[in-house]
């Protein structure tokens, strides 16, 4: 089967502009910070994916339906109401994630997502060392 084609996909929207272009400053501020933690925990500059998803690197995937893609394999989106980090897939059952997000602070959890109001309500620590676990786990199940 051929690769569907996806509507979240890389663009060539600058980051940055995206980042300036948000409509609240305290977004702003908590997007650029979230986009440096995952620059350093990723060691990548960022792409854009669809119209909001801030993307690290990429990797190809297959289902076992035969459907494939391509998506970023780090990110987060700077929603209106909560940043939307993309952390938890495969990952929100495991002892060591559990523990840390007793440790976050304010958040909720959805399939295979961590959302954050604002940074100021969590300890950003916590959030580098699941992103640095999430890094970790999508690159050994899909190693380049």
């Amino acid at each position: 089967m051929a690769k569907a084609e996806l509507k979240t996909k890389a663009t060539e929207v600058g980051v940055a502009d995206y980042i300036a272009a948000l409509p609240e400053p305290a977004r702003r501020a908590d997007a650029a910070v979230l986009d440096a933690l995952y620059r350093k925990v990723t060691g990548l500059e960022p792409k854009m994916w669809g119209p909001s998803i801030i993307g690290y690197g990429s990797y190809d995937y297959k289902y076992d339906s035969g459907r494939e893609g391509t998506f970023c394999r780090a990110g987060f989106s700077p929603r209106k109401a909560v940043h939307t980090l993309y952390v938890l897939a495969g990952l929100a059952e495991s002892a060591p994630v559990a523990a840390l997000l007793g440790k976050l602070g304010k958040h909720t959890t959805g399939k295979g997502c961590l959302y954050i109001r604002k940074l100021a309500d969590v300890d950003v620590a916590v959030v580098e060392a699941l992103v640095a676990l999430s890094w970790e786990r999508m690159n050994a199940q899909h190693p380049d």
